[in-house]
């Protein structure tokens, strides 16, 4: 997908639900249709909706559970969110295990000690890895993998912890050169995204075929085709689906409590043949 010169569309998908939801959306924009190219397990999201903080709390076992879910109904390709990867050599045997399941790709942050989130940008303590450890942590991952295919990206995290585009740039320059990071993910927390098109017009100085991965969460006024022209790669819508859950499963169960009965939401959710129809007619074309 990055070969053919387009950004490539991803969304988070948290279960096999969410995933058959992201299969049926499609849209109209500019007289084509458009569709979701590819999926994200977030571990954001994964955490979420077991109501645990992110804090790298859900193991890597309970989140492949999550995967393995969504490749069981969807056929669209999976990135992961590998968080700092861990140890490397436990980040050895996690690529051994996402490439056995169908993952096409992991995300690891150059972050180290307890993790935070990254929104939460220099209102926690955000340690950053060692470059040469982070490198060592990368060359084992991509000396783990069995085929060509996998790829690992290298998520910087220099901006989010306050260090500036100079740092950024060193350590994407290490990642990919020294590390062996088959592309990068740029992140950041501010809502313009003036520091992203800043790194982003260096990097391709320099890098001019390396793929890039965006998350436009906070700069969300952002468009594909500006962070395509900007030389983005692949844009991750990171975590919208499960947090537009939020309202109206809140909304749904104050009106059944106001109403002492379910009719009144019936307007507003999924009627429960469709729901059921939206599986089975799946479950029927996995198994043709």
């Amino acid at each position: 997908m990055v070969q053919e010169k387009r950004i490539v569309r991803v969304i988070e998908v948290h279960s096999g639900f969410s995933a058959l939801v992201v299969d049926a959306a499609s849209a109209s924009r500019d007289g084509r249709e458009v569709t979701f190219d590819c999926l994200w397990s977030s571990s954001l999201t994964s955490s979420a909706i077991k109501g645990k903080p992110d804090i790298e709390t859900v193991t890597t076992s309970e989140r492949l559970h999550i995967v393995d879910d969504v490749l069981e109904v969807s056929d669209k390709p999976i990135l992961y969110d590998g968080d700092t990867g861990g140890a490397k050599e436990i980040f050895a045997f996690t690529v051994r295990k996402l490439e056995r399941l169908g993952v096409s790709g992991v995300v690891i942050e150059d972050k180290c000690g307890l993790k935070q989130n990254s929104l939460f940008g220099t209102d926690r303590v955000q340690s950053l890895e060692d470059v040469d450890v982070f490198c060592d942590k990368i060359r084992t991952g991509k000396d783990a993998q069995v085929t060509s295919h996998f790829m690992i990206f290298a998520r910087l995290e220099a901006l989010i912890a306050g260090l500036g585009e100079e740092e950024c740039l060193q350590r994407a320059r290490a990642y990919v050169t020294k590390g062996g990071a088959d592309g990068i993910m740029i992140h950041s927390k501010e809502k313009e995204g003036t520091d992203i098109f800043s790194f982003m017009k260096r990097w391709r100085q320099e890098f001019p075929d390396v793929p890039v991965i965006a998350v436009p969460t906070t700069y969300n006024h952002v468009t594909e085709d500006e962070l395509q022209e900007a030389g983005i790669n692949i844009c991750i819508y990171a975590n919208q689906l499960l947090r537009a859950s939020y309202n109206a499963m809140l909304d749904t169960a104050t009106k059944i409590l106001q109403a002492g009965r379910a009719k009144e939401v019936d307007s507003q959710i999924l009627p429960t043949k469709k729901m059921i129809s939206l599986i089975d007619d799946n479950t029927e074309k996995s198994d043709c």
